[in-house]
């Protein structure tokens, strides 16, 4: 469809890609080397398949705080003991698994090298998002003057998720002689990635055995030492000349290092001559399903795997079919669709169709780096979308992996003294609480309380996620057979936290955190926890709604074996309905208050300390350095309060409030949200997600600068450094999903598809491609129209909304709507 471009619009954003640029629409290049940069590159040019993924960081180099070569495997933790002051400190981590990577290199004896302490004459990485492939051009002169290019490309294989691969050309450019590669795989790797826990045990890994199996290859196993996983990693090195025939090279066992395995190649150079070095690797774990024993898989894996360019070919027409699924096309600056492209990719590289043939959750972090131990946080919640629209079947996966820790929540809650499923703030393997009593405060260089699992509300967002995945799919037998159960437990949870005041005729909940997490307790006071957090007792009044509905919806549909293992009662339905029509909620000066006594407290200076520190990440931690605490000011570390804008519409919140008994109307949504934006230090990766959703409909420049920072915050590090430790993927999700839905107006609640088109100046178009209950359908929209296609298929005729106005739309119909500027 034409593009409607506006007057007056410029649409340059600020620098985005962090030292990067945009050499194609697909492509992020960094020109030069840059070692207090090298971190954040090796992230951000990680490459993986949602079984495994690698870190971008150069093949010849080790840990060693500039470098840090990381391969992590998809739900693979491990759980270690520290004993500390004389307290033992248990905490479980996404393991560093051995690095396949390891491929060094010289000119004949000299010294192994290093882009740290190499001449370095050039230094490329390009990152090919449309094929999966990272490639590494440098040139360096040695102290002879020898000058070597090198070209590496590598992948992890999108088809086959257990193959990686390196393809490295040597060419000297004036001279000729030996140049020696060692090539191997690593098994003394260790937990390393974070600061925080440099007083932590940090070897999660035992060294089985290493052996060459082949004149060409090597293996290595290993096993985690409490999870006891046993790992196989096996490497086939060959050497090939410029036209791809094999070169015989001398080899030799490497030797001296121990828990590595390796061998010695000795090539013969050419001046101008081209000698290419193919290492394919294969990794298993004795997690994986349908294999018989690691070692044997891996082998087995590379007696099967081609050549690079093979491996290339079907590794491209892999990325090729999720860009057909994914892709979300915009007309905007070319940064901008290059970032959230880069979103879209390392979203997919963390989670893929074979993430669904695992048992795995979300991990925060992805499989990036060490951030938040690889844990699951409801971070999720900003994920499912994405999925639901695009590949429903790994959503629900994903939510299996919940449901499968569905016996660990109720037992927790069991603990506590409460009925239901209580989910874990942080979760890993078994489903158990993850999140830490106490953190190590680097600034302050002492360990201090963490209370961060009071915040009882990931209850609630996994029971939003079913319900989302519901109004999506349909998906009636997921619902009957895991998805009700879980609702239910979480509902029975909810109701037994709740305590009834006789005196306002409401329930409340207290001694709990609010998504905001700099509020733990009040000012002075000796016990953790909060009163009547909005965003809790709100939700909590939508998931009993939600328990009630799925009650109704699955009558009839085989479910009262469930209903009878759930033991449900009219009695208890009865105070299902009750709690959700009478949920406190707090206001003061016209807004609703974040909890009850949060008007109290006392004005922050925010001007103040950003003239002081700039950004106001971390802002809690300065504060506990100067003796003080965010629990004393109205300051925020993220929505909280306008989380409830951010799920709900506010047709659905302002219904919920009227069924609560209140009167939401529009002035006090604008004073809320007036209120808040001014309290906010956007200290987690996902406020800015949040605000620029709420700000969409009110304050459109304000939501684009929003979500500009949002696309900002990992590609350029903005967050102080974190990103090394892993990409933020529920923001890097949040992102996608703002274009895809809150642009768009994209609803999908009561059997409807809903369209509230409202595009921001400088997003000039957009096309994507959607799946909604079986069928898919292409979406064109500008400032002008939008129009609606949708592919033929079986699937039964859906009921699309748009501005208002509803249509009936069967599989092929293809329509278009003009809509009011």
């Amino acid at each position: 469809m034409g593009l409607h471009r506006l007057p007056g619009d410029t649409g340059a954003p600020q620098r985005l890609l962090g030292g990067g640029r945009p050499s194609t629409g697909w492509t992020l290049r960094y020109d030069g080397y840059d070692p207090g940069r090298e971190g954040l590159r090796e992230v951000l040019c990680t490459l993986g398949n949602g079984y495994l993924a690698t870190r971008g960081a150069a093949a010849e180099c080790q840990a060693d705080g500039v470098h840090y070569p990381g391969t992590y495997l998809s739900g693979l933790y491990n759980r270690l003991t520290t004993p500390i002051d004389g307290r033992l400190i248990e905490h479980e981590h996404l393991v560093n698994a051995p690095n396949w990577l390891p491929l060094r290199f010289r000119v004949a004896d000299g010294d192994w090298f290093s882009p740290d302490t190499g001449h370095l004459i050039d230094h490329q990485l390009e990152l090919d998002l449309r094929a999966g492939v990272l490639t590494r051009v440098l040139r360096w002169c040695d102290r002879s003057g020898r000058l070597t290019r090198v070209q590496q490309r590598r992948l992890v294989h999108l088809a086959t998720p257990h193959i990686a691969a390196l393809e490295t050309t040597f060419t000297a450019e004036n001279w000729s002689g030996g140049l020696q590669v060692c090539t191997g795989i690593d098994g003394g790797v260790v937990n390393a990635n974070l600061p925080e826990d440099a007083p932590l045990t940090r070897a999660h890994l035992h060294t089985e055995q290493t052996r060459i199996t082949d004149h060409d290859t090597i293996l290595l196993t290993a096993v985690t030492t409490q999870s006891r996983i046993r790992i196989a990693v096996a490497a086939r090195t060959r050497v090939r000349d410029g036209a791809g025939h094999d070169v015989p090279v001398s080899r030799a066992p490497h030797s001296g290092e121990a828990s590595f395995v390796g061998q010695d190649l000795d090539l013969d150079l050419v001046e101008g001559r081209p000698v290419v070095v193919e290492k394919v690797a294969a990794i298993a774990t004795s997690r994986d399903p349908a294999i018989s024993e690691p070692a044997s898989a891996v082998c087995t894996a590379l007696g099967r795997a081609g050549d690079f360019f093979d491996l290339l070919v079907t590794h491209e027409r892999a990325w090729q079919r999720l860009w057909d699924l994914f892709d979300l096309t915009l007309d905007a600056d070319d940064e901008v669709t290059l970032a959230l492209r880069l979103h879209t990719f390392h979203l997919l590289q963390a989670l893929s169709p074979h993430t669904a043939q695992l048992d795995a959750g979300v991990p925060a972090r992805g499989l990036h780096g060490e951030g938040y131990h690889g844990h699951v946080f409801w971070d999720e919640m900003f994920v499912f979308p994405v999925f639901n629209l695009r590949m429903p079947s790994l959503s629900r996966a994903l939510l299996l992996y919940r449901w499968r820790r569905l016996e660990q929540a109720r037992h927790a809650a069991r603990t506590a003294g409460y009925r239901g499923a209580m989910f874990p703030w942080q979760s890993a393997s078994d489903g158990r609480e993850e999140t830490p009593d106490e953190l190590f405060d680097r600034r302050l260089g002492q360990w201090i309380p963490d209370f961060s699992h009071l915040q009882r509300h990931v209850g609630i967002a996994i029971a939003y996620d079913v319900w989302q995945y519901y109004q999506v799919t349909a998906d009636v037998d997921f619902l009957a057979e895991y998805g009700a159960e879980m609702i239910i437990e979480i509902a029975r949870f909810l109701t037994s936290i709740v305590a009834y005041d006789p005196v306002e005729e409401r329930y409340g909940i207290a001694g709990i955190v609010g998504p905001d997490e700099y509020h733990t307790a009040y000012p002075g006071a000796r016990d953790a926890g909060l009163r009547d957090n909005a965003y809790t007792n709100v939700m909590t009044a939508w998931v009993l709604r939600r328990a009630l509905d799925v009650i109704n919806l699955l009558t009839g549909h085989h479910c009262g074996l469930l209903w009878e293992q759930l033991g449900i009662s009219e009695v208890e339905t009865r105070l299902w309905e009750q709690v959700s029509r009478r949920m406190r909620v707090p206001f003061h000066d016209g807004v609703i208050s974040q909890f009850d006594g949060y008007g109290q407290l006392a004005e922050f200076d925010f001007d103040a300390y950003r003239a002081r520190y700039g950004d106001l990440v971390g802002i809690d931690a300065i504060l506990r350095a100067q003796g003080m605490s965010p629990n004393q000011y109205q300051l925020s570390k993220q929505a909280d309060v306008l989380m409830l804008l951010y799920l709900l519409s506010a047709e659905e919140l302002r219904d919920l409030f009227a069924r609560l008994g209140y009167d939401l109307d529009g002035p006090t949504i604008e004073a809320t949200v007036r209120y808040y934006l001014a309290r906010v230090a956007h200290g987690s990766s996902l406020s800015r997600i949040a605000h620029c959703w709420v700000q969409a409909r009110a304050v459109r420049e304000q939501s684009w600068a929003l979500f500009l920072q949002a696309l900002r915050a990992d590609l350029d590090d903005t967050r102080g450094g974190s990103t090394r430790e892993g990409v933020h993927l529920g923001a890097m999700a949040g992102t996608v999903d703002l274009a895809l839905r809150c642009y768009t107006g994209l609803e999908t609640r009561d059997d409807t598809l809903y369209f509230h088109p409202l595009l921001p100046t400088q997003l000039h178009a957009l096309h994507a491609e959607l799946c909604y209950r079986g069928h898919w359908i292409v979406v064109d929209l500008d400032h002008v129209r939008l129009r609606l296609l949708l592919r033929p298929c079986q699937a039964a005729p859906i009921r699309v909304d748009v501005d208002g106005s509803v249509h009936f739309l069967t599989a092929g119909d293809q329509r278009e709507f003009d809509l009011a500027r």
